[in-house]
This record gives C-alpha cells, structure tokens and sequence, in this order.
C-alpha cells in the first residue's frame, strides 16, 4: 500500500557531544520514510546543532527550538505547543530524559505519542507506541504502561535512513585476506576511543592495509585525529559529516564501531564488525549480537588496550570463515523494511470509526467473499448477493448489533468491525480488514479502537472472539489486543479458541 497525504509529524530529540547523535539520527530515517509517504516533518530541539539543522534543511524538513531544560515538564508543554501550532498528526520523542511524567502531558493533551526507546529507561510509559529496533528488546522492560500502549520490539522495525534503502539485497563478497577497514565510533565520542582504534591499527602488520575514520561533526577532536592520520604509516582517511555511508560500509572489508544505531546498519550491509561500547545502553545489543555470531564484541572500550584491539583485527583480517559467518549472521537480521513497517503503525493509529450506511452493503459482501476470509470463517461457502442483502438489512436496523466502518484519514475504507450484542451485557466480534491492508498493523489497532468505542458508548463488561485454532494471523492480533485465550469451544461443528476482553 502507498501512503498518501499522511500530515506533518513533529520530532523531539536532541544530539550534543554528551548525549551523541544516534537519536537525531535514527529519527532521521522515520522522518524520511514520512516525508516520501507525502507528508511534513518539524524536528524540535533544545540543544542548538546548526549542522544537523543544516541537514534537515536539505531534506526539506523544518527545524524549531525550545528554551525548557531537556526533559522537564516545561519541555514538555513547550513541545504540545509546537505540535498544535504546526497541526501534527505525531510526536515522536527520542532520548532517555522523557520519562513518564514527559508521556503523560503530552498524552494528557490528546496527542498521539511514539516513544523511541532502548532500556526501558522511564518509570511508566504513556505513549500510543514504543518502539525499540534493539535485538536485545523484550516485553519485560515495558510492564508499567497504559493498557493502549502498542509494543513494536526488535530489529524488524530498525530504522534505516534512506541512503540504505537501495542496497536492500545487496550480496557482500568476503575476500581472502581483510584489507580496507572502517572505523566508526560514532557522531561525536567524547572520550576520543578513535585515538586509541587508529594507534591500534598502526600495530598491525599487514601489506597494504587502509583505513578510512569517519566522525561526526560534533567530535571535539577532529584536528588531533587528523594529525595522527596525516601520520600514520599507511593511508587512512578522516571523513568528516558523511553522507555516504553505505558506499563505504560497501567499499570496507570489515569495520570497527561503537555499539549503538550503526550496528544495525552495518549488518544490514553485511560488514563484519569488532564492537566498542562506549556507553552503557550499548551493552545488551552489542552482547546480544556477539552471542549471534553477528559480530565480535570486545566489550567496554576502558577495558581494551590498542595492543588487544590489535590483536583482534589481526586475527579477523586473515580469518575468512570467521568473517563469512558473520556476513551470513548479520544480514539475516536487518531486511531495510522497518521504517515502513513502523510507517504502517503510525498510519494505523490515524484511522477512525463511522457507523456503517445502506451504501456500505456491497463494499462488506465484496470483503466477505473474499477467498482469505471465508476461509477464517465458520462459513467457509460463498454468500450470494441477495442472502448478503437480507442479513445486512437485519443488522443494520438491529438494536442489538453495532456495526463500524474504519476509514483512513481519506475516508478510504480500511476494514469493519461488528459486534452482537448478548443480554445487553456483552458482544461477539467480528473484524475483516481490506486485502490492500493486511499484515500491516491495522488489525491490531481496529480492534483497539473498537472496543475503545463500544465500551464508552455502552454498558458492556465482555468482548468475546471465536477464533479457529489454525487462523494463526487472527489468534496473534487478538492477542495483541489484550484479549485473553480462555479455552476452546465448538462453533458450528468447528472447534474454535475462546478469546475475551473486559472492560
């Protein structure tokens, strides 16, 4: 499915030489994805990055500051001002200062909220989603969240910036002997760990060996680096706010690099790597990768002499099964579709519900025959036309069934969900979703925004769902849905899993 026509999204989040320059980043390549969907991107910081304003410019996106200390409450409500005055359909926030009070005024607000996490840093959270792209992400790290809260875990939903985009399939071919070599530790590294990477290569006894360093134009320590390289005894290049990093993650043999964002990028490109950690948020994912065999960890950068540091390049570059299996381990993780798959989410939460009309009939008796749903069905026959009729005109005049139509933000239809009431104290649902927008998160957040509906309209205690044991899709969505598998039971002559949702 093509999005079209999908608003403005507005970006919080900052990068300084503390705090780095992997949230802007990553938040960059969602901002992209949007902005190609068709739709305005407004990045909010609190910290002044004339450069990185400078590369939003350039893509066409805005940029706009706010005076509050990062993080606070002012911050903010500063940030729901800025989100009404440019009319946005999202706040995305990125940083480990929002926490749960942050969540909460910004939802307290009406506004739609993603968070974009790596530890479950928060207290509580609010947000509509939280997405964490880390293979060390897990449903543990959220238990203290609102029951509306939508988990999108793991490195399906990595976040690549565009750039990316066109290598999806590429095939890296591993040579004998590792001799090009990149260095990325990433956009600014205060304590300077590039130093101590280029004085390890220098220890390195390999013909024709070369190196190229890329930093980010936050790094305080460029002319030092660009000394040591004009210095060192083979070619190394200091790149400095590149915008080709895929061209030289594709040119290297293999590369060393912090723990972090860069990480899914190097497996995406299938770039063996030995990870630093120079922050302690890296530790899981760079743990977590080094136990796939998708790269070699080394572990606290304080912990690693340049003579260690050495010593595994040394190995790796002349170890070609070694590098081979991690080509293989890496690409399997990063397929370059997550910001589409996130992109479907957003667009998902920006459905709403109408009352089904005498106009909807053959729209819903189009979707029911559909060869996919009569066979999650108890019914798995055809209807005919005039059959659809008279059981569309019951339900639309009954005071017992309450039927929705969920359209986009174009007044497209999305899908429907119904439901029949029993003793006035609880319903039945029945959901299907246009075959244009499967398996693509909408399901989920029907079902959500149904039963949202229909428990404030009405005096319902009890969803109930009927669902066939090898209709794995639907069982996962209901799931999803805080419904709650309670048995099995037999629903005309077919066995069928029981799900329920209270109020």
């Amino acid at each position: 499915m093509v999005v079209s026509a999908i608003g403005q999204i507005l970006i919080r989040a900052d990068a300084s030489t503390e705090i780095g320059t992997g949230h802007v980043m990553r938040c960059l390549a969602l901002a992209q994805a949007w902005q190609d969907a068709g739709g305005k991107v407004i990045f909010v910081m609190a910290i002044k990055a004339p450069l990185l304003e400078a590369k939003f410019k350039s893509e066409g996106m805005e940029t706009a500051y706010i005076t509050a200390q990062l993080g606070s409450a002012e911050d903010a409500r500063e940030t729901v001002k800025l989100t009404r005055k440019f009319n946005a359909n999202w706040v995305v926030v990125d940083g480990y200062n929002f926490g749960g009070e942050y969540q909460q005024i910004i939802k307290d607000d009406g506004l739609r909220l993603l968070i974009i996490d790596d530890y479950g840093h928060a207290e509580h959270y609010y947000a509509d989603i939280v997405l964490n792209q880390n293979i060390s992400a897990d449903e543990g790290l959220y238990v203290n969240r609102e029951p509306y809260t939508q988990l999108l875990l793991g490195v399906k939903y990595t976040l690549l910036r565009r750039e990316f985009w066109q290598w999806c399939g590429w095939k890296r071919q591993t040579p004998t002997v590792a001799r090009k070599i990149l260095v990325t530790l990433g956009g600014s590294d205060a304590e300077n760990v590039t130093l101590k990477v280029i004085q390890a290569l220098q220890l390195v006894e390999l013909d024709d060996l070369e190196a190229v360093v890329v930093v980010g134009g936050s790094n305080p320590h460029y002319e030092q680096l660009k000394s040591v390289c004009l210095d060192a005894k083979f070619p190394i290049h200091l790149k400095r706010n590149v915008t080709n990093m895929p061209e030289l993650m594709a040119w290297a043999d293999m590369a060393i690099a912090a723990g972090g964002s860069t990480n899914w990028e190097l497996a995406f490109m299938g770039l063996p790597t030995i990870i630093l950690v120079l922050a302690d948020n890296q530790r899981a994912i760079a743990e977590k990768l080094g136990e796939t065999k998708a790269t070699v960890n080394l572990g606290w950068h304080e912990n690693i002499s340049a003579t260690q540091i050495a010593s595994m390049v040394a190995q790796l570059v002349i170890n070609t099964d070694t590098r081979t299996e991690i080509v293989k381990s890496s690409q399997k993780l990063i397929d370059g579709e997550g910001c589409k798959q996130v992109l479907r989410y957003l667009e998902a939460k920006l459905l709403k519900l109408r009352s089904v009309s005498p106009e909807d009939c053959r729209l819903l008796w189009e979707w029911s025959n559909e060869l996919e749903v009569r066979a999650a069905s108890f019914f798995t026959g055809l209807i005919p036309w005039q059959e659809h009729v008279q059981w569309f005109k019951s339900k639309l005049n009954a005071s017992d069934c309450i039927f929705y139509i969920a359209v986009d933000r174009n007044d497209a239809p999305v899908g429907q969900v119904r439901y029949d009431i029993k003793n006035n104290e609880e319903a039945v649902i029945s959901i299907s979703i246009d075959k244009r927008f499967r398996y693509q998160g909408y399901g989920n957040y029907l079902i959500n925004l149904g039963c949202e509906q229909i428990f404030s309209d009405s005096n319902l205690f009890r969803i109930n769902a009927y669902i066939k044991p090898n209709n794995k899709s639907s069982i996962n969505t209901f799931t999803q849905a805080d419904f709650k598998n309670i048995g099995t039971t037999t629903i005309q002559g077919h066995l069928a899993f029981h799900f329920v949702r209270n109020r």
